[in-house]
Order: C-alpha cells, then sequence, then structure tokens
C-alpha cells in the first residue's frame, strides 16, 4: 500500500474531518486548486492529500508501530487489503451475498460497482461472532486502471452501514476488511437508489415525460430539467432537507420554489405551481408539502405538470433524473446451499462455466473440466461464489457443483508421498501418506488430485505418482 506519508500533521492543520471533507484552511486551498485544475482527477488527487486518515490507515499503522506488520499475518493483511482495492470483483447492484471470512488468512473482500450521478450508494454489512472491528471503505476507481482508487468514505464503524450519494459516476471499489485474528460469518447488501425523494406526491419516474437537454423554443435553448406531468393540485414536496430560499413568480415558471440542499451543495428547482405553500426562508424535511401541481408561467398551454430542476453552484443545471430514478432490479433470493461457505465444491458437469459476476448473461471468465474442486467463498442467489486453486475467483452456477466430501474414488500412494497445501510442487506440506496408503480422491485439478489424508485434512498429490482405483 501507498505511504501516507507526513497525512496526518497535514490533516490536522487543515481541519480534516473523518468523514473525507477538509474544513478551514484546507477547504480553501481546496476550493483555489478546483477552479485551476481542469481535470476532475487532479482535483481527487489534491482532495486526498487534505483529507484525514481513515481509520484502516491508522489501523496499519499501529501494526507497524507494535512491529505487527513485518509478520507472516501482518504481511497478509496488508497484501490483501491492497489485492481488494486493485483486483476487485465486479458486481451489479443491488446485490446481497453471505460468506465466511476466515481470521487465519487475513481476508479483504473487494467489489467493483458502477455508480450514476445523483444514486446514492447503501452498503449494509452484518458481521456474526466475536465482536470485531471491521472496516468498509468506499474508493473511487481510475477507469483506465492505471493509477490507485482514490478514497472516498469510510463507514459508521458502530454499524457497519455505508450511505454515499454520488457527485460524479464512474467505477467505485468497496472494500470491506476486518482487523487481525477477527473474522467470521457475515452477511452483505449493497444496493443503490434515488438519492432525493420524488418531487410529486404519488408519482414516480413514468409521469416523466419530457427530459433533460430536449430542445425549447425551435432549439434556441435547452430544457434544464424534467416535466412531470399529474393532475392540477397534485402536492407536489421536497426531495430533501433544506431551507426554502426562493418563492416567486416569474414570466418563465410561473409560480416557483427554490429549495437549498447544503449537504449535497445543490438547489432544487420547482416551477409551473398552482399555488405555493412554503414561506421564504421555511425550514422542511423530504416529502414536506411545498405547493400544487399547475401549469403557470409560460405553460399555460400545456397539461398541468412540474417542472423540476438540480442547480450546482459553479456547474449550473444538470440531469435531475438519475437523482429520481429507481433503478431496476431486486435483491436476489439466496437459494444456493449456505452450509458449503467455507468449504470446496466441485463441477458435476465438464466445462461447467465459470463467471464474472453471478448472472447466466455473465462473461465467462473459464470453462471448468468435470470434477474440479473450488473453496466457496459466499453464496449469493442462485451461485456460489468460489477461488479456484489457482486464485482465480468468479461465480459459478449452485446447480452445476456439488459439496466436495464424498470421494468419487480412491488412490494408492506408490510411496512416501506428501499432500500439499496447493497443487504445485514447493506449495506447503499439511500431511503425508506412507507407501501403499489408499487416499479418499475429492476432485481433480490440471495435474494434481486432491485428496483426504489419514489425519482428515485435504491436500493435493500429483496424478502421475499414483495408481487411482475407480468407485468410492
Amino acid at each position: 500500500m501507498r505511504s501516507r506519508g507526513r497525512r496526518g500533521s497535514v490533516g490536522a492543520m487543515a481541519g480534516t474531518s473523518g468523514s473525507g471533507r477538509a474544513g478551514g484552511a484546507g477547504a480553501a486551498v481546496m476550493l483555489a486548486l478546483s477552479t485551476l485544475l481542469p481535470g476532475c482527477r487532479q482535483v481527487d488527487e489534491i482532495r486526498d492529500r487534505f483529507r484525514d486518515v481513515t481509520s484502516h490507515e491508522s489501523y496499519a499503522r499501529s501494526l507497524e508501530s507494535v512491529e505487527l506488520s513485518e509478520s507472516a499475518l501482518g504481511r497478509d493483511w496488508t497484501e490483501s487489503a491492497r489485492r481488494a482495492l486493485v483486483d476487485p470483483l465486479p458486481v451489479e447492484l443491488p446485490y446481497r451475498e453471505e460468506g465466511y471470512l476466515a481470521a487465519e488468512e487475513a481476508p479483504a473482500l473487494g467489489f467493483l460497482v458502477e455508480l450514476e450521478r445523483g444514486q446514492r450508494l447503501s452498503v449494509d454489512l452484518e458481521l456474526g461472532g466475536e465482536p470485531a472491528r471491521v472496516f468498509v471503505d468506499l474508493y473511487r476507481a481510475d477507469p483506465s486502471g492505471e493509477r490507485e482508487p482514490l478514497f472516498v468514505i469510510s463507514a459508521d464503524s458502530a454499524t457497519n452501514e455505508l450511505s454515499y450519494t454520488v457527485g460524479r459516476g464512474g467505477p467505485f471499489v468497496l472494500r470491506i476488511q476486518p482487523e487481525l485474528l477477527r473474522g467470521g460469518e457475515y452477511q452483505l447488501t449493497v444496493r443503490s437508489g434515488a438519492s432525493l425523494a420524488f418531487p410529486v406526491a404519488g408519482a414516480d419516474a413514468r409521469q416523466i415525460q419530457s427530459y433533460f437537454g430536449a430542445d425549447r423554443d425551435g432549439g434556441r435553448r435547452s430544457h434544464h430539467g424534467v416535466d412531470i406531468f399529474m393532475p392540477r393540485g397534485t402536492p407536489v414536496v421536497a426531495g430533501t432537507a433544506g431551507r426554502v430560499s426562493r418563492v416567486q413568480v416569474t414570466s418563465r415558471g410561473g409560480k416557483v420554489i427554490w429549495l437549498r440542499d447544503r449537504e449535497q451543495n445543490q438547489s432544487l428547482y420547482y416551477a409551473h405551481l398552482d399555488s405555493q405553500i412554503v414561506r421564504e426562508g421555511a425550514i422542511v424535511r423530504p416529502g414536506q408539502v411545498l405547493g400544487l401541481v399547475g401549469n403557470t408561467g409560460n405553460a399555460r398551454t400545456t397539461p398541468p405538470h412540474l417542472h423540476f430542476g438540480i442547480y450546482r453552484r459553479g456547474e449550473g443545471p444538470v440531469n435531475p433524473y438519475p437523482f429520481l430514478r429507481e433503478p431496476p432490479g431486486t435483491l436476489p433470493t439466496l437459494t444456493a446451499d449456505r452450509s458449503l461457505v467455507d468449504g470446496w465444491v466441485r463441477s458435476t458437469v465438464d466445462a461447467a462455466r465459470l463467471r464474472g459476476h453471478p448472472s447466466a448473461r455473465a462473461p465467462v471468465l473459464a470453462e471448468l473440466a468435470l470434477h474440479t474442486p473450488a473453496r466457496v467463498d459466499a453464496v449469493t442467489g442462485a451461485f456460489y461464489r468460489i477461488s479456484l486453486p489457482d486464485g482465480r475467483r468468479g461465480y459459478v452456477a449452485a446447480r452445476v457443483a456439488e459439496g466436495a466430501e464424498q470421494p468419487l474414488s480412491r488412490a494408492t500412494a506408490e510411496g512416501a508421498t506428501p499432500l500439499r497445501a496447493l497443487p504445485r510442487d514447493g506449495a506447503p506440506v499439511v500431511d503425508r501418506a506412507g507407501p501403499g496408503a489408499t487416499l479418499p480422491v475429492l476432485g481433480a485439478f490440471e495435474d494434481y488430485l486432491m485428496v483426504r489424508g489419514a489425519s482428515g485434512r485435504t491436500g493435493w498429490i500429483p496424478t502421475v505418482r499414483q495408481a487411482a482405483d475407480a468407485g468410492g
């Protein structure tokens, strides 16, 4: 992982907070630099330099201070954290899985998600077993993959829940990692949804009939919002908590209301109202009635509707649609066998497909030979998330996999035979079999058999050195 150097002292000087926002002098510096640097990536990198140390980074430093970072387990923890960021598994939202984090392996999970501007990401992690500190961090990924991800926000450490409204769309990496020697069963749910309450009561995105950017006045201007058509008098509501900054009547918008959303640094614009109910300066909550649908202003010749817009300082109008749209899809029902999590399965058909994410439409990463063993890291829907013996990861349909407990055949050791932890020469020895020992065969991978030793542990032996007998 990259060394953060003097970040602690810089963060303290800038008055940063744990949420990743800088205040005081730091905020002023970032604001000035953001006006000078044209690229979003440069702005993100400047912001990254002025943010506070994350809890994960602080914990990593504590490992260094007690010299645990150079232990084998400490190095594994650091490498797992790095690998989760640079090689995450892509998932489609909404996503849910149940899995197991093996404490002795210092694991970290990394998931790559595509998020659209204006959407709200919600992450909920439940960890069973002994109470443990878990670091749940969101990073913005570099689409080119050439530069390291940049930190965005951390989950609430008390609840392991994360909520983030996307200011700029693109790829993000969600990393989850418990502290050393902690783990256990977990349930993870990741969703995205609208960040604003729909501004017309009883309606949704299906009532939008005119979209952002459409031509107006014969192409002389473009539409700076969306039009939501509903009957006259339908309540118009606050999309978020905020302060009513303006209540006025204009020639174009008719009766309009402006609502200032300080949390997201934007203003919400409601136009063509039949009546205005709130007063200027009022503090409102999400869903509170602001006025009623009408067709005042330049909408007198059109059916009643609400023109809704979003404006951001320094940017002007932005497309409101993704802020209001609820993405399609529902959380998958877990039908794969959860009892096999943290155990071994094997393919029951030849050319079983290892996929990039849990869907029959997902890209095929590999085709697995009959009886290929794999470790089950988690279950999601009707799929197992697996790790192959060579480290490749992906998803396989539960219908083409079975538990690998029952022997497929038996192999007889021709001489003293080490059982290795991985199917390769030089891997650590986990057990040994004497000459003539009979070993239950649980699966096969390339030139190795996965067998069970006399101690009950599973290991790998080269196929060419054994005499295999068919039958159980």
